[in-house]
C-alpha cells in the first residue's frame, strides 16, 4: 500500500524545474504535519477501530446460528453470552470471514495499485487520495448496513469490493513518498518514517481500546464513528504539501521551469493513447529499476517481514479464542501492547538516530547503511523471539509480557526503508530524475509489501483454523517466527561494500 523534493512549480502543473531543489528545513518540518493526521483518521477509521466490533458482530451472528441449530435450549432473541461464543465451529467460520474480507481488500487494492499510480501521475496524487476514501466508507456502511439488518455475515465479503480504487497500498506509498520528498537528510527522513510509524501504533493502542468500550455501549457505534473521521479526513488532503514549493524559486527564474522529456508525469498527462500502454510502460520501468543485488535482498526482506506480521490481525481472535476473553476486553489488552510500540517509535528510535549524528556528523552514507542493517537484525531477532514467546504463552501474564517483547520488534521498517536510498541498494540510473527514480523504488516495495500480506492473510486464516481443530492454538505464530528467521537470512545476502 514513499524521493526528494522538487521546487519551482505545483505538482499538478505541466513542467518541471532542471536545477537543484532549494530547501526549507522549517516549513518542511511542519509539511509533515497534514501527512501525519490523514494516516492518523484514515488508519483509526478502518484499522483497529474497525477490526475488533467487526470480529464480535461476525461472531455475534454465527453464533446465534450456531445455537439456533445445534442447541435449542439457548434462546438467541434473548442474547447469548460471549463467552459461549469460544466453541470451535463459531470460530472458525469468524477466521474465514474475516480472512476473506482482508484478502479481497489486498486484493483489489494490490491489482489497482499500478493503473492508479498512473493515474495519480496524470491527475494528481490528492485526487487518488479522495478516492482512496470511498472504498473505506463503503465498506464501513455496508457493516452497519448487515449489523443493522440481519443478514447472513457471509455477505460482508462483498464490502472490501471498492478496492480496485486503492487500499493500503496505494494510500502507504503516496504518503511514504511524499513524506520522503520533504528531506534528503537521512536523519530526519528517518524520523519522519519513525513518526508515521508511531502514528499506526497510537491508532493500535487508541483503536482497540475506544472500540472496546464503545462496543459495550452499542455495537456498531464504531463503524459509525469511523464513517465520520473518514469524511474528516477529505479536507485534509487538499493540505497535503506538494512536491514542489512555488515559493522557494525566483520568479525571474524561467528558465528552470523546462519540462523534462523524460518525465512519466509529463508523459501520464500527456498521453492520448489508450490506458493499457502506459501501464504496460509503467510496469517495464518498474522493474528495470532494481538493478543491484542488494534491492532484491531487500525486497525479500520485505515480502517476508509482511507475511510473518500478519499474524497481527489475529491477536484480537487468538486471545479471545485461547484465554476465553471477550473482545472488548482483548482490546485493551492489545492497546497496552501498542503503548510500548509508541514509546519505541516516538522517543527511543528517534533518539538513536539523533545520537548516531551527534557522534559523528560526517558520518559517511555507508556507515550510516551498516548501522541501519545492524539494527535491522536486531528487531528481527526480536521479532523471533516474540512470536515464539506468543505462541507457547500458556497464561495471561506469560502472554502479557511475550506482547511487550514482540512489541520491540515493530521499529523494523524505520531501519529498512531507510536503506532505500543508499546508493549500494538503489543505484540510480544517470539519465532518470533522482525523484523519478526513488518513486519508482518505493513503489515496488509496497506493492511488494502488499503482496506479502495478500499471501499472508489467507495463509495466517488457514493456519489459525488448522490450529483450532488440532487444539494447537500458537501454529500461526511459529510459523511467524520462521519467517523472521528466514529474514535473518535473508540480510546476510545484502553486502554495502
Amino acid at each position: 500500500m514513499p524521493s526528494s523534493v522538487r521546487t519551482s512549480i505545483d505538482e499538478d502543473a505541466p513542467t518541471r524545474p532542471i536545477r537543484a531543489r532549494a530547501r526549507a528545513p522549517g516549513p518542511r518540518r511542519l509539511a509533515i504535519a497534514p501527512i501525519l493526521a490523514l494516516l492518523l483518521l484514515v488508519n483509526l477509521a478502518t484499522g483497529s477501530l474497525f477490526q475488533l466490533p467487526l470480529n464480535r458482530l461476525v461472531e455475534q451472528v454465527l453464533c446465534r446460528e450456531y445455537y439456533g441449530t445445534h442447541d435449542p435450549s439457548v434462546d438467541p432473541s434473548k442474547g447469548i453470552n460471549e463467552e459461549l461464543c469460544k466453541v470451535d465451529e463459531v470460530q472458525k467460520g469468524l477466521a474465514w470471514i474475516v480472512g476473506m474480507m482482508e484478502t479481497g481488500w489486498i486484493l483489489g487494492d494490490f491489482i489497482m495499485t499500478i493503473p492508479l499510480g498512473f493515474l495519480a501521475e496524470k491527475y494528481g496524487r490528492k485526487v487518488i487520495l479522495w478516492l482512496n476514501i470511498a472504498p473505506r466508507i463503503f465498506m464501513l456502511s455496508w457493516t452497519i448496513i448487515v449489523g443493522c439488518s440481519g443478514l447472513s455475515p457471509k455477505v460482508l465479503i462483498i464490502g472490501p469490493i471498492l478496492s480496485v480504487f486503492g487500499g493500503d497500498c496505494v494510500f502507504n506509498s503516496m504518503t511514504y513518498y511524499l513524506a520522503s520528498s520533504l528531506t534528503d537528510d537521512y536523519v530526519l527522513r528517518a524520523t519522519y518514517f519513525s513518526w508515521m510509524s508511531s502514528v499506526s501504533y497510537v491508532v493500535s493502542f487508541c483503536g482497540p481500546a475506544l472500540a472496546g468500550f464503545l462496543m459495550t455501549v452499542k455495537l456498531l457505534l464504531p463503524f459509525w464513528l469511523g464513517v465520520f473521521l473518514l469524511l474528516l479526513a477529505v479536507p485534509i488532503v487538499s493540505i497535503l504539501p506538494n512536491l514542489a514549493s512555488p515559493t522557494t524559486l525566483n520568479e525571474d527564474d524561467d528558465e528552470q521551469r523546462q519540462p523534462l522529456v523524460s518525465s512519466p508525469t509529463l508523459k501520464a498527462r500527456n498521453s492520448s493513447a489508450s490506458l493499457m500502454t502506459p501501464i504496460v510502460e509503467r510496469i517495464r520501468v518498474l522493474i528495470s529499476t532494481v538493478r543491484s543485488r542488494n534491492l532484491v535482498f531487500l525486497l525479500g526482506s520485505f515480502f517476508l517481514t509482511s507475511l510473518a506480521s500478519s499474524d497481527t490481525k489475529l491477536l484480537a481472535q487468538y486471545i479471545s479464542k485461547r484465554y476465553h476473553w471477550t473482545f472488548a476486553s482483548s482490546g485493551y489488552l492489545l492497546s497496552a501492547k501498542a503503548v510500548v510500540n509508541f514509546i519505541l517509535l516516538t522517543v527511543i528510535v528517534p533518539g538513536v538516530v539523533t545520537s548516531r549524528r551527534s557522534a559523528d556528523h560526517l558520518q559517511s552514507r555507508a556507515l550510516s547503511d551498516r548501522a541501519n542493517i545492524r539494527y535491522a537484525r536486531i528487531c528481527l531477532v526480536i521479532s523471533v523471539l516474540g512470536a515464539l514467546a506468543i505462541a507457547l504463552a500458556a497464561t495471561i501474564p506469560f502472554l502479557v509480557g511475550s506482547l511487550m517483547l514482540y512489541a520491540l520488534g515493530s521499529a523494523l521498517p524505520v531501519f529498512t526503508l531507510g536503506l532505500l536510498k543508499s546508493p549500494s541498494v538503489s543505484p540510480r540510473d544517470g539519465d532518470e530524475p533522482e525523484g523519478d527514480s526513488e518513486m519508482h523504488v518505493f513503489s515496488i516495495v509496497m506493492m511488494v509489501k502488499t503482496l506479502g500480506s495478500l499471501v499472508g492473510a489467507p495463509l495466517m486464516a488457514a493456519l489459525w483454523v488448522r490450529g483450532i481443530q488440532t487444539s494447537t492454538l500458537g501454529v500461526p505464530y511459529f510459523v511467524s517466527a520462521a519467517l523472521y528467521s528466514a529474514t535473518i537470512g535473508v540480510f546476510q545476502g545484502i553486502s554495502l561494500g
